[in-house]
């Protein structure tokens, strides 16, 4: 049985880590160096910090504020938000991250992807996907979630695995700050799809959540943002909930 990860996400705006609503209403949640700090203390298994203003400001992602996070943490640490570079991807390793998430750039241009796992390595690059439910089907959006493509969800992610990529990140944006719990038929789907690690996004509200997610799903990792960021789940509680009810975890 594999070890299940907890990851905590911090969404970073305006160097500050931030929490919404379906990508809207932003709440500030805290200092992302101060928290990385934290989460590596807490038993937290990865650390992912998303620039979710890179690309729609059409700007780097905070390369200096990555190197600070870096230094304060001895977990895994993938980092994504306006990546659409070889030399991005480059001066990201290059300044502490351990994995690098491309999102918006990926469905623009997908030879990226190919370029990027050729030049760094399938396990460095995750893939952000962002869909949201349209009848029988899944849509992807782009931008931090704000515009719609064509591009079937689950499509896209069986062509991301043929282009080499070693990891899904999925965002459900039905769900994303409702806590209401993951979505399961989305998981499901990415899940019987591909044979990629995927790492469930968007809706824990309750241990129960992340304790669904693995028993339902093929999911290797459930990720919370908000849950952690305001205390209100424990990680280390989380964790033994998790063992006790079979679910393998690193405590």
């Amino acid at each position: 049985m594999l070890t299940k990860r907890i990851i905590a996400c911090m969404d970073i705006a305006d160097g500050r880590v931030k929490k919404g609503s379906k990508f809207k209403n932003l709440l500030d949640a805290g200092d992302p160096t101060q928290l990385g700090k934290l989460y590596s203390k807490k038993g937290v298994d990865e650390l992912i910090f998303l620039d979710i203003m890179a690309t729609v400001e059409n700007r780097d992602t905070l390369f200096d504020l990555v190197r600070r996070v870096s230094k304060e943490i001895n977990i895994p640490f993938a980092v994504g938000g306006g990546v659409k570079t070889i030399d991005d991807i480059r001066n990201l390793l290059n300044a502490g991250a351990d994995k690098v998430s491309i999102g918006s750039a990926a469905i623009t241009n997908p030879q990226f992807v190919n370029k990027a796992t050729k030049e760094f390595g399938s396990q460095c690059i995750i893939i952000s996907v962002d869909p949201k439910r349209e009848g029988d089907s899944w849509k992807i959006y782009i931008k931090g979630g704000r515009e719609r493509t064509d591009i079937d969800a689950i499509e896209f992610c069986k062509d991301m695995e043929r282009r080499g990529a070693g990891e899904l990140l999925v965002n459900s944006l039905d769900q994303d700050g409702t806590k209401g719990g993951y979505d399961i038929e989305l998981l499901k789907a990415v899940g019987k799809a591909t044979n990629l690690p995927v790492i469930a996004s968007s809706g824990a509200g309750k241990k129960e959540d992340f304790l669904e997610a693995f028993v339902e799903t093929n999911v290797s990792a459930a990720l919370a943002a908000s849950l952690f960021h305001f205390r209100e789940l424990d990680i280390v509680n989380l964790k033994k909930y998790l063992a006790n009810n079979n679910i393998t975890v690193r405590l």
